[in-house]
């Protein structure tokens, strides 16, 4: 199967950890995912992977773009089948 990668200059999710989630912080959280990462993922074709490291991250993707994210070695592992 053929893959290729393309990396975004996509900012921050506004997580950081659990501060996205404290009540005192959420919209704060949830206006940084807009900046940037939120509107690039939404413009990506549903058939893209998204790849995000960090859990916190791939939860604040779903949240944000109900699009699901993986973790870049899970993407791999499965272009190896």
């Amino acid at each position: 199967k053929n893959s290729s990668v393309t990396i975004y200059n996509s900012g921050c999710c506004g997580m950081a950890g659990s501060f996205g989630y404290e009540k005192e912080h959420y919209e704060i959280s949830m206006q940084m995912g807009e900046d940037t990462l939120f509107p690039k993922i939404r413009a990506t074709d549903p058939n893209v992977a998204i790849a995000a490291a960090g859990t916190s991250c791939r939860h604040q993707i779903f949240d944000g773009t109900s699009r699901t994210a993986l973790h870049p070695v899970t993407i791999l592992k499965s272009c190896l089948k």
